[in-house]
Formats: C-alpha cells, sequence, structure tokens
C-alpha cells in the first residue's frame, strides 16, 4: 500500500515521537521551515512537538496523540518527524495500527524512526520512508541533493536511479553552518557483485534490531537490506548487531545488501568491514555494496521501507522502482 504523492498546496505535519522539538535552535527551525515551503508545502505542528521530559522527549501518550492526529486530519497528507532519539519503541504497543491502515498517509524520518517505520509497515502494508527529518531540512550546504531525493520519492511517480553525493559530512552543521567539514565521496564499494531485485528494507540497524522477537519485526522475505548505523557504534558493535539480524527467522531468501556511509567516530573502515563480511557465507551469495549516501551523514537520499528496489554493482546501480 503506497500514499497518494506529496503535491503544492499540501499539508505536511511534523510530530516528535522520539525527541522534543524543543532541543531544535530557533534558527534551525525556521530554515526548516522555509525549506519546505520552498516545495510548495504548508508545515503545521503537532500538539505535544515541544514537551520535554528528562530524556528530552514527552509522555507515551502525548506521542502517540500526536501521530494518530497526523493521520486522522483529512488536511494532512504527509507526516515528517522532528528528529531521532532513544525511545521511540515506547510508543509502538500503543498505535492503533487500523487507524493508519485506514488513513494511510507518507510518513518520513530516520534513526529511532526506523522502529516506527518498520512497525507500521509490518503491521498494515504501508509504505514508509527512510529519509531527512524536519530538523534535517535547517541544514544550508548541500541541501540540493538532500532536497532532489526527497521529491524523487516523496512527490514524484516513476522510478529513479540514485546518484551517491559528491561530498559527504558528518559535521555538527547545526552549529555551524559556514565551516562545514566536506569530504570528497569516494562512492559505492564492492564486496560481492552479482545483480538483485527484492523488496527493500532498510534503515537503522541497532534501532531495528529492538523490534526482534516482537510482533513489530516485519516478515523480510527475498528483500535487499539498506543498513546503516551511528556514531555509538564501532567494528565489533556493527559485527554483532548484523550477525543478530541475519540470524533472525523471519529473513529469509535474502536479495542483497546495502550499507550505508559509516560516521568518522565509528572508526570502520574497508578492512574492518570486509572482515566482518567474511565471517558470513551467505554474503558471498549475494551482492553486497557499501558507502552509499544514507545514514548518520549529510547528504542523505530518501528510499521506501516495503518498496521495490534493483541493485547491481557492475554499474553500481541502486535504482527504486516501487515507492
Amino acid at each position: 500500500m503506497i500514499a497518494p504523492k506529496l503535491k503544492k498546496g499540501d499539508e505536511l505535519r511534523i510530530i516528535a515521537p522520539s525527541r522534543s522539538m524543543q532541543i531544535l535552535s530557533e534558527e534551525g527551525i525556521k530554515g526548516a521551515i522555509e525549506q519546505l515551503k520552498k516545495f510548495g508545502l504548508k508545515v503545521t505542528f503537532g500538539e505535544h512537538v515541544s514537551d520535554c521530559d528528562l530524556h528530552y522527549s514527552s509522555s507515551i501518550q502525548a506521542r502517540v496523540k500526536d501521530l494518530h492526529d497526523a493521520f486522522l486530519d483529512p488536511q494532512v497528507k504527509a507526516i515528517l518527524t522532528v528528529i531521532g532519539g532513544f525511545n521511540l519503541n515506547e510508543i509502538l504497543p500503543y498505535i492503533d495500527y487500523e487507524l493508519i491502515k485506514d488513513n494511510p498517509k507518507i510518513i518520513c524520518g530516520y534513526s529511532d524512526i526506523t522502529a516506527l517505520a518498520w512497525a507500521i509497515t509490518a503491521k498494515t502494508g504501508l509504505v514508509t520512508y527512510s529519509g531527512p527529518h524536519f530538523s534535517s531540512f535547517g541544514m544550508q550546504k548541500e541541501q540540493d541533493y538532500q532536497t532532489a531525493y526527497f521529491k524523487k520519492c516523496l512527490m514524484e511517480d516513476g522510478a529513479f536511479d540514485v546518484e551517491q553525493s559528491a561530498v559527504w559530512s558528518d559535521d555538527e552543521w547545526f552549529i555551524d553552518q559556514e565551516n562545514r567539514n566536506l569530504i570528497p565521496n569516494e562512492g559505492l564499494k564492492i564486496y560481492n557483485a552479482g545483480h538483485a531485485y527484492g523488496g527493500l528494507f532498510g534503515g537503522n540497524l541497532c534501532t531495528f534490531n529492538l523490534l526482534q522477537g516482537t510482533q513489530f519485526m516485519p516478515d523480510l522475505n527475498d528483500v535487499i537490506l539498506f543498513i546503516e548505523d551511528d556514531e555509538l557504534t564501532d567494528p565489533l558493535t556493527f559485527a554483532r548487531d548484523l550477525t543478530s539480524l541475519l540470524q533472525q527467522e523471519k529473513l529469509k531468501n535474502l536479495k542483497g545488501i546495502v550499507i550505508g556511509k559509516f560516521q568518522n567516530k565509528s572508526e570502520m573502515t574497508d578492512e574492518h568491514l570486509h572482515f566482518i563480511f567474511d565471517k558470513h557465507p551467505t554474503l558471498k551469495d549475494i551482492p553486497v555494496m557499501y558507502n552509499a549516501s544514507f545514514g548518520h551523514i549529510q547528504p542523505m537520499f530518501t528510499f521506501p521501507i516495503g518498496g521495490f528496489v534493483e541493485i547491481d554493482t557492475e554499474s553500481k546501480l541502486i535504482r527504486i522502482i516501487e515507492h
């Protein structure tokens, strides 16, 4: 089930199902609103979007209410999350998934929002999206790449190929917009060659591993996994989290893997990554690419969770087919 695409004049609702908008600067909020208005979108906010507790979040009830209100409001055509965090999985048992199924809409975010996206797709069949948060649109430099793929995935129909960004960064752009550390991008790298079609499931590895053993873990049959992790990971942590995912009973007939770019603090190198991959015989039989322009880096491309993708290592192709 794919929700209608966004178009000019549509209302975009901002909610905070993880961390509160209160942690953002006024300048960042203003910049994000201005950027989204350039798309011709009307930006509105959930009632509890700025509530803030000891965990820089809000109550389960407040977060669920804003989510339900956004799906129920006929004027709202898409939902964008403020930012990630650590506690989104708290709200999953209290969501009315039938309500969402009866009112399908675009919902987009990344990091901790992976738990919500996977749960919604698992429980309703609705395609969700891994892509920029509301806060991401406050970034000035390199916004064009991010904006282009956000539009391709959420505002346009038809298949599209993903080119990797020319530069990348994991700097604190929200503190200093001018003095950015922009690094030339080496582009996609290949661990194991091949060509594959499959359903696309992906996002933040340590977050979707929180769903293991719960009703919110999707059936991962004939899928291509898009996997990324944040600065809290390191080679050892990533290795055991990847192993845990590959051992899931719900993961059957894995078609391929695409790994997003790692942040510098993770200290992940090509040598570490190949060493980790070498441990898994299943990865010797499927295409595996890494260093893709998504994850906790900027800029990032948007992709559909529950959509359909084609990958080919020879031409370094990522083609989003159904979104």
